[in-house]
């Protein structure tokens, strides 16, 4: 009878005896399939499961990793990582620049908020474990570049609270890593680094002191604490130290994956990654430990997902538009199409205000995969189109040619006068493999307009500017325009704008190709 039944059902609804696919034939017996096929899906599903948990949770393994880094180095919780001298090649940082001090510090807010005070004149990030937006402070935050007190609590802390003196912020994870940048006066980082030392405040919050008055204690609507001396961290120097926050491309990545999920709070993960996660083997609560064969899996898993990752980021289709000027694919940014949070392109800056894009409803996977694989921190004043605030960045991949940038090769690149920054700007040069600064006989590798960690970049007469790339000196290069490469290693390019104008933003500068000069 079902036989009868199944001969007037569209063959579309029915599984075939046998199915061609990309790991052989599969076979069924009558819509049974059979042992041998049945384990050779699993294994493929593990495998692509592993695919997509590399993709989705990279970010995650990214701020794990930087963790990590900065507490091997010797680094505690609410302490400071930083660069008095700058970043240079000695560390292993995605995309970091070499233009201003950099000060790092995770804050633990597993044990209750944590209160910090920044000085005045810097950009401080707070993101969470995910690389998700916390809050700015700072020149793009609510005290807006005059110094002030934050706290950051669990989003689930009932505590007690102040009733002001503080800009609150929340996080839904354990962890929040803290970024602070303060910028160069002329040729000597001092006057920045001691304004950091000076300024910057981290420990945990006592309820009942500052924020608290008086009279909220005395008619029992909170606690009373004497005032305190703000918590001064240890200041680790970082300038010139080999410290590896790189993220693996091997089995080693889900092991990190398996410690996010130990470590940290439920729902750092969403529930579609974390059901990846859980079906690969890593679930809260259980060792992680995963048969040879299967470890073999994730293996390939993880190399696959991190060649996927590479392409998005280097050879991303045209069709996703990442390229910043029409015409040429040689610069580009992925969050003026993903935006920071990875739904919609930045909001629009008009004389009547803010014009938000439309929603899609839908996660611009290849974008975070790209923003992520280069680069660390998110924050919507990375990609907001309002000239003079904050920086805004263009990468180069390739040369005018559509070539990999070659480090045996001399390449120059013109850039128009009235470069659109009105504190300063710079182009870094990022080895290929890490993603960081590249290591050649110049601690610095970049050209810039302002005069330290490298001299400033001698404009032309005409007031453009000629950068060259290298292995060695052109002849006829200005001061401060040669950046040093290393033949047999590929790099590629980053522009950094700093205090935008308005000519990059409606794109009426422009900078020129990397036009290779010699073999």
């Amino acid at each position: 009878m079902l036989g009868v039944v199944t001969d007037f059902v569209d063959q579309r609804f029915l599984t075939p005896d046998e199915v061609p696919s990309p790991i052989g034939v599969l076979r069924f017996q009558d819509g049974v399939i059979d042992s041998r096929s049945a384990n050779a899906v699993f294994d493929h599903l593990l495998y692509l499961r592993g695919v997509d948990a590399f993709l989705a949770a990279y970010r995650h393994v990214s701020v794990r990793c930087l963790i990590n880094g900065l507490r091997e180095f010797g680094v505690a919780d609410h302490d400071v990582l930083l660069f008095s001298e700058l970043i240079d090649s000695a560390s292993l940082f995605l995309t970091a620049n070499c233009d201003t001090v950099y000060a790092w510090s995770i804050l633990d807010l597993s044990q209750g908020p944590v209160a910090v005070t920044v000085p005045e004149n810097v950009i401080v990030v707070f993101d969470d474990a995910r690389f998700e937006w916390v809050g700015d402070a700072g020149n793009p935050g609510p005290d807006r570049g005059q110094g002030g007190r934050y706290l950051v609590h669990r989003d689930d802390y009932d505590g007690p609270m102040p009733e002001g003196g503080y800009f609150v912020y929340s996080a839904p994870t354990n962890n929040v890593i803290m970024l602070c940048r303060a910028f160069v006066e002329g040729a000597d980082p001092a006057s920045a680094v001691e304004r950091v030392r000076d300024g910057l405040r981290i420990g945990a919050y006592r309820p009942g002191g500052f924020g608290s008055s008086l009279s909220r204690f005395v008619t029992g609507r909170g606690p009373m604490a004497p005032l305190e001396a703000e918590r001064v961290p240890a200041f680790v120097e970082g300038s010139h130290q080999a410290i590896n926050t790189l993220v693996p491309a091997d089995f080693s990545f889900f092991e990190l994956c398996d410690q996010i999920v130990q470590e940290e709070r439920v729902g750092v993960f969403s529930p579609e990654v974390a059901g990846h996660l859980a079906a690969i083997g890593i679930r809260r609560g259980q060792p992680f430990k995963p048969s040879d064969h299967h470890r073999r899996i994730l293996q390939q898993a993880a190399a696959f997902g991190n060649a996927a990752a590479r392409a998005i980021a280097y050879r991303e289709p045209a069709s996703e538009q990442f390229a910043y000027y029409a015409g040429t694919a040689t610069w580009q940014n992925p969050l003026f199409v993903s935006g920071y949070d990875m739904l919609r392109p930045p909001a629009a800056i008009t004389p009547d205000g803010v014009e938000l894009a439309p929603e899609t409803g839908a996660l611009h996977l290849d974008g975070r995969a790209a923003m992520f694989y280069l680069a660390t921190f998110i924050t919507p004043a990375m990609s907001m189109r309002l000239p003079g605030v904050g920086s805004q960045y263009l990468v180069a991949y390739f040369d005018a040619e559509g070539d990999n940038l070659d480090g045996a090769r001399t390449y120059r690149l013109d850039l128009p006068a009235n470069i659109p920054a009105a504190a300063f700007w710079s182009i870094t040069v990022y080895d290929n493999q890490t993603r960081s600064l590249l290591v050649t006989d110049q601690r610095y590798p970049r050209a810039g307009s302002q005069p330290y960690p490298t001299p400033a970049a001698t404009a032309n007469e005409d007031g453009s500017t000629t950068l060259w790339f290298a292995p060695e000196q052109p002849a006829g290069a200005l001061p401060g325009t040669w950046v040093q490469t290393v033949p047999g290693k590929g790099y590629f390019l980053m522009a950094r704008f700093y205090s935008p104008l308005p000519s990059f933003f409606d794109r009426s500068w422009k900078p020129g190709e990397v036009i290779p000069v010699a073999p």
